[in-house]
């Protein structure tokens, strides 16, 4: 997928109602289940870069998922991202990519900057104690819209780049889990693809609005207010 420089609809204020309904979809374009993952290069929080030839080296199928502090699937795929890392997380390698903030407000608004968008990566990293690496694309999202720029979006890949699996939403940790498990025992995913758009809804039912980071950086953003709802 050929991705050019985003324009500022990418880095938006404020979600509009056509970007929410156009999440609910995935276009035939984007890669998937049998596809070869982009060429790519995201830094981790720790400075350490991740690539193709590093997923390569590592030898271990990896899960790729996408998500940012201001997404209440995000939030709400935490509990289960860390208890998943805990089973499997010595056969398979975690990576969580920080993208654009899906909800920005007052308390956290939309990155403007590389190193706010890191700084917020790190936040994430720490707000929901994941004990595996998170990275930041860029600003622009290159990496995010190769992918497609849902909010909160996992694959499993081989270490030779193939996708093996997709789910539309990162909160759904029983699917996701039959991916992972599958792929720590050397298996194909019995499952290539899951949408279970009403299950992450109504997981994500009580997270809207509630992700409080632990204080953004005065040298980021400038005062901390309130988040609007």
């Amino acid at each position: 997928m050929s991705v050019t420089r985003a324009d500022n609809d990418y880095r938006f204020t404020h979600p509009t109602t056509a970007m929410v309904l156009r999440d609910m979809r995935i276009p035939r374009t984007d890669p998937g289940p049998g596809d070869l993952i982009p060429d790519f290069s995201v830094t981790t929080t720790d400075g350490t870069d991740i690539d193709n030839a590093s997923l390569r080296r590592d030898g271990r199928p990896t899960l790729i998922v996408f998500g940012s502090m201001t997404c209440p699937v995000t939030e709400s795929a935490g509990d289960g991202l860390r208890e998943l890392h805990t089973r499997y997380g010595d056969r398979v390698r975690f990576v969580l990519i920080n993208v654009r903030e899906a909800h920005p407000g007052a308390s956290t608004p939309q990155p403007q900057t590389e190193r706010q968008k890191a700084e917020h990566a790190s936040l994430l990293k720490q707000h929901h104690r994941l004990p595996f690496e998170v990275a930041t694309d860029d600003l622009d999202g290159t990496l995010h819209r190769a992918f497609g720029p849902r909010p909160s979006s996992a694959y499993m890949v081989t270490p030779s780049g193939e996708i093996t699996f997709r789910a539309h939403w990162s909160n759904v940790t029983p699917a996701i889990e039959e991916a992972v498990a599958a792929a720590a025992a050397g298996r194909r995913p019995p499952r290539t693809e899951v949408n279970q758009t009403v299950q992450a809804m109504a997981r994500m039912t009580g997270y809207a609005g509630s992700q409080q980071p632990a204080g953004v950086p005065s040298s980021t953003h400038g005062r901390r207010h309130r988040r609007s709802a």
